[in-house]
Parts: structure tokens; C-alpha cells; sequence
């Protein structure tokens, strides 16, 4: 069993065969237009209209800390929306990352990547805006994801 490949690139354009699942973490009030989601917005509309839509009807849906979406957005290609931030400022209550609230997400994610027989690509998720940091994350990722076959590739983007 591999572990986590790491390349210098950018995650919105994974270069294997096969389908490909694209992670973020994304937050729980809504907000969709700083760091990673920008790069996704650039590409494709439709991660942000589902997000947006997801959030506006959380009434009625699961959408909170945890949940994950999933949006298809070429033939081999989805994004994973994974909601692993509590709001987007550091405050007194600390960073905005949930690291059980990620870990919850990546195995939805997981379930998801195995039955679409699917790669999973993604920036280091909740280490940007979210504040995170990799030392904990990672190991998320590991016991989630590769523990169960997923083949994960993690994108330091240049610049």
C-alpha cells in the first residue's frame, strides 16, 4: 500500500488516467471566493452554484461540519466540497479548521473514491485560509484514505 504522492502543481489538473476526485475543504457559513475555491471557480462554475445551492437549502439537506458533496464536472473529473471549517476567521475559539470535522468528510470522500474507483488529488486541505496545519492532517488523509486503497496525490501549487 502507497502512501501520499506529493507533486509541485496545481490540484485542478490532475495528469493520471482515470477518474479523478478533487478535495477542498470549504466552509459552514457559506462563503465561497478566497484561496483554493478560486483556482475551482476559474475552471468550472458548477462546484460554486452547488455549494451556494447546498448551503442556501441546509434547512433541508445535510449540510454542516462533516458533510461532503460531490459535483461532476467533466466525464472522469468531480470536486468534493468538504466542509471542514467552523466560519472563516481566527477568533478567540482559534483557527477556523475541525480537523473531526475533515477526518468526518474524507470518509465520505473515501467511500466516494472507492466507488467511483476514483484518485483523490487536493491542495493541503484546511492548511490555507482554515489555519491548519499538515502535521495533523495528514494523518487524516492516511487513515481515511490510502488505508483503504485510495490512491492520493497532494499539490504544493508554485507561486
Amino acid at each position: 500500500m502507497s502512501g501520499i504522492t506529493y507533486v509541485r502543481g496545481d490540484a485542478t489538473v490532475p495528469s493520471v488516467k482515470g477518474v479523478k476526485l478533487i478535495a477542498h475543504v470549504c466552509n459552514d457559513i457559506g462563503g465561497w471566493g478566497r484561496g483554493f475555491v478560486l483556482a475551482l471557480s476559474r475552471r468550472w462554475p458548477e462546484p460554486e452554484k452547488a455549494y451556494r445551492a447546498w448551503h442556501r437549502d441546509r434547512a433541508h439537506n445535510d449540510f454542516g461540519l462533516g458533510a461532503a458533496q460531490f459535483v461532476q464536472v467533466e466525464r472522469h473529473v468531480w470536486v468534493a466540497n468538504l466542509i471542514g471549517q467552523r466560519g472563516i476567521r481566527t477568533g478567540s475559539k482559534g483557527v477556523p479548521v475541525r480537523y473531526e470535522a475533515i477526518d468526518a468528510a474524507l470518509g465520505r470522500l473515501a467511500d466516494q473514491a472507492v466507488a467511483l474507483e476514483a484518485s483523490v488529488h487536493m491542495p493541503r486541505i484546511g492548511c490555507g485560509l482554515a489555519g491548519g496545519t499538515w502535521s495533523r492532517v495528514e494523518p487524516l488523509v492516511t487513515g481515511r484514505l490510502v488505508s483503504r486503497g485510495v490512491a492520493v496525490t497532494v499539490y504544493d501549487h508554485d507561486g
